[in-house]
C-alpha cells in the first residue's frame, strides 16, 4: 500500500518575500539517482504551473564517477541557469569537488548534506560561506524498506520549495511506474521522511527564504528536451526513416524517434556504426523516403565522405550533430560549439550543403523541421548543429507554433525519353526519379557525371555540375528564418546556437543601463547570407561576437564570409562552462568604451 506524501508545516514567511526564481543542484556519485531526482522535481514543478530548466553534469565514465542535476524553477520561461546556485543538496559527497567551477555558491546559498560526512564537504562549498544544514540522508533512507537517498533529498527539496504533494506524487508514479508498486511506495515514504525532517535542520525563517512564490494560472506546457524536440521536428518535416549508432549526447534523438516513427509508419534502424548509418539514410532517401541520422562530433567526422557522396549524387539527407567538447573523444557529457568548422568546411572538394543551428530547446523542433524542408526542396544534405546543453537539457516551455512548410521533393514521375537526372536547370534542382520508375534509370555515385548521370571527367561537365550544385543552395529563398534579430543600436551582438540565451539576457541588461543594442542570432550558417547581414548591421559601430569555442571558430567564420563594420570584440571560451549574461554585458560595456 502506498503511503501518501505529507509536508512539514508551512513556515512563517512574514517579512520574507517568496522567490519568483530559484536555482538548485543535486549532486552525488554516479548511480546515486540524482538525475532521476531532478527530473521528478522538474516534472512536479511543471505540473504545478512553474517554468523550469534542468541540465545534467556528469563525468565521462560509463559507470561511477560524479553526477549533478542542475535546476532552475521560475514564474517565467527559463533558458539559462543563473551564475550562482541558491541550494545544493549532496546525496553523497563523492567527487562533488569536481563541480567546483559549475556550482558557484555564495554566503546566501544553502548547502544540505549528510551529517555523517561533515568533513568531506568539498572546499568550494565550505569556502563560499554558504549556510550548512546537516541531514542524516543515508540513515533516513536505510530505515525505510527499499529506501533511496535520492528520494529523501527529493522530499527535503519539495518541502523547502513548496511543491504541492499531488504534483510530486504524480511525478514519482510516472517516473517509477515500470519499477512496480513497491518501489513507488518506498520512494513516497522516503519523500515524506525528507519533508518531515526539514524543520529539524532548518528553522522556518531560513527555510522561507527559499520558498517559491505560488505559480500563476496553470497552462498547457511542454516538458521536453532539445533532443526530443529535434526528433519531433524531423517527424513533422516528413522523415520516415532513421538510421544511427548511439553516441552521447545524441542518443535521445534516436530513443524518441524509434517509437514515434513506428506510429507514423516509419522505421528506425540501429546501425553497426556511423559509416553504416549515413550510408543507410542515403540509400533510403535515394529510394524516395525522407531520412535522418543523429550523431556527435566523432560520428560526424566518420560521415564526412558519405555526406560528400550525398552532395554529388544530390540525395537529400539530414544529419543532427549534438556537439560535445572535443577534440577526439573529448568530453562526451559536456557542451561546446566546436564542430562549426567541420560542419561548414569538412567536405573535400567544393561540396555545397546546408548548415543550420537551433537557438533554444524549443527551437530544436523548428530548426530540424526546417532542415528537412531545405534538404528535400534542394536535394542536398543538411546538417543541424545542436549541442549537449540544448540536446540533453529538459525544459518547461510553451508549446512551439506548429509551422507547416510546403516541402516537396521534385520527382520525375513520368520521365521523358532520354531522362537526364542531373539536367542543368534554372534553379539548379532537377527532377529525381525514384528507383523503379519506368524510364527513370540513372547512375547515382560519387564520381563527377554528365547531366544524364554517366561518370565523366570532361571539363564542361565538371564545371556545369559544380555550378548547378552551388546555385541551388545560394539562390534558394530562405525567408526570415535565416536569423533572429532583436533591438537596434550602434552595438550589435552576433551569436549562434545555445549561446543565444546568454546574449538575449545580456542585451536586456545593457538596455536597462541605457545602452542601445541589436542582437543577431544566426540560424542559417551555410550558405552565408552577406547581403542580409549587411542590411542588419547598417549603422553599427561595434560588433560583439559570442561563442563557446576556444579557437573562436564563429569569429573566423564571420570574418571569412562577411564584412563586419567597425570594431569587432570576440567573446569566446571553451566548454563546458556556459557563457553567462554578465559576460555578454561586460563585453557590450567594453564595446561602447573603446
Amino acid at each position: 500500500m502506498t503511503t501518501a506524501t505529507r509536508k512539514a508545516p508551512e513556515p512563517e514567511t512574514t517579512g520574507v518575500q517568496a522567490r519568483s526564481k530559484i536555482s538548485l543542484a543535486i549532486s552525488g556519485s554516479g548511480g546515486a539517482g540524482v538525475i532521476t531526482a531532478g527530473e521528478m522535481l522538474l516534472s512536479a514543478a511543471a505540473a504545478a504551473g512553474w517554468y523550469g530548466l534542468m541540465t545534467r553534469s556528469t563525468g565521462p565514465q560509463i559507470r561511477g564517477g560524479e553526477a549533478a542535476a542542475l535546476l532552475t524553477l521560475a514564474a517565467e520561461p527559463v533558458g539559462l541557469h543563473s551564475a550562482q546556485f541558491d541550494v545544493l543538496i549532496a546525496v553523497d559527497w563523492m567527487n562533488t569537488d569536481r563541480f567546483a567551477a559549475e556550482l558557484v555558491l555564495t554566503p546566501e546559498s544553502l548547502v544540505i548534506g549528510d551529517s555523517a560526512l561533515p568533513d568531506d564537504a568539498p572546499a568550494f562549498a565550505v569556502d563560499s560561506g554558504a549556510r550548512r544544514a546537516d541531514m542524516p540522508l543515508k540513515e533516513m533512507a536505510t530505515e525505510i524498506d527499499g529506501g533511496r537517498i535520492n528520494m529523501v533529498a527529493v522530499g527535503c527539496l519539495s518541502a523547502l520549495l513548496g511543491i504541492p504533494d499531488d504534483a510530486l506524487e504524480n511525478a514519482v508514479r510516472a517516473k517509477l511506474k515500470c519499477k512496480g508498486d513497491a518501489a513507488i511506495a518506498s520512494s513516497l515514504d522516503c519523500i515524506r521522511s525528507g519533508a518531515e525532517m526539514l524543520p529539524s535542520v532548518l528553522d522556518d525563517a531560513a527555510a522561507a527564504q527559499f520558498r517559491l512564490a505560488p505559480a500563476g494560472q496553470r497552462r498547457d506546457r511542454w516538458l521536453i528536451s532539445g533532443n526530443e524536440a529535434a526528433g519531433l521536428g524531423a517527424v513533422r518535416g516528413g522523415v520516415r526513416f532513421a538510421a544511427a549508432y548511439p553516441i552521447t549526447p545524441a542518443t535521445e534523438v534516436l530513443e524518441w524517434l524509434a517509437p514515434a516513427l513506428d506510429r507514423v509508419g516509419g522505421i528506425l534502424v540501429q546501425a553497426e556504426d556511423e559509416l553504416a548509418s549515413i550510408n543507410m539514410i542515403i540509400g533510403a532517401s535515394y529510394g524516395g523516403v525522407p531520412s535522418i541520422t543523429a550523431t556527435s562530433g566523432p560520428g560526424l567526422a566518420l560521415m564526412i565522405e558519405s555526406i560528400g557522396l550525398a552532395t554529388s549524387a544530390e540525395v537529400p539527407v539530414v544529419i543532427v550533430d549534438v556537439m560535445r567538447g572535443g577534440p577526439s573523444t573529448g568530453i562526451p557529457t559536456k557542451s561546446e560549439q566546436s564542430d562549426l568548422n567541420i560542419a561548414v568546411y569538412g567536405m573535400h572538394g567544393d561540396a555545397p550543403h546546408i548548415v543550420v543551428a537551433p537557438n533554444s530547446i524549443g527551437d530544436c523542433l523548428f530548426t530540424t523541421q526546417w532542415a528537412v524542408h531545405l534538404a528535400e526542396d534542394m536535394q542536398a544534405p543538411a546538417i543541424v548543429l545542436s549541442d549537449q546543453f540544448l540536446g540533453q537539457a529538459k525544459s518547461v516551455v510553451d508549446p512551439p507554433a506548429n509551422v507547416s512548410f510546403i516541402t516537396r521533393r521534385i520527382t520525375a514521375d513520368a520521365p521523358e525519353p532520354g531522362y537526364h537526372r542531373y539536367a542543368v536547370t534554372d534553379g539548379g534542382v532537377s527532377p529525381m526519379a525514384v528507383p523503379g520508375t519506368k524510364g527513370g534509370q540513372y547512375t547515382a555515385d560519387g564520381l563527377e557525371h554528365s547531366p544524364r548521370g554517366t561518370p565523366s571527367s570532361r571539363v564542361e561537365d565538371h564545371v556545369a555540375q559544380l555550378a548547378k550544385r552551388r546555385r541551388k543552395i545560394e539562390e534558394f529563398d530562405y525567408g526570415d528564418h535565416w536569423a533572429t534579430v532583436d533591438g537596434d543600436g550602434a552595438v550589435a551582438v552576433l551569436t549562434w546556437g545555445s549561446t543565444a540565451e546568454a546574449v538575449r539576457l545580456g542585451a536586456d541588461m545593457a538596455r536597462q543601463e541605457g545602452i542601445a543594442v541589436k542582437t543577431v542570432n544566426l540560424r542559417l550558417l551555410l550558405p552565408a547570407q552577406p547581403a542580409r547581414l549587411e542590411a542588419e548591421l547598417s549603422g553599427v559601430d561595434a560588433v560583439v561576437v559570442v561563442e563557446q569555442s576556444e579557437g573562436a571558430q564563429f569569429h573566423h567564420y564571420l570574418r571569412a564570409h562577411y564584412d563586419l563594420p567597425g570594431r569587432v570584440l570576440p567573446l569566446n571560451q571553451p566548454g563546458p562552462l556556459p557563457i553567462q549574461s554578465i559576460d555578454v554585458l561586460n563585453k557590450i560595456r567594453e564595446a561602447i568604451q573603446t
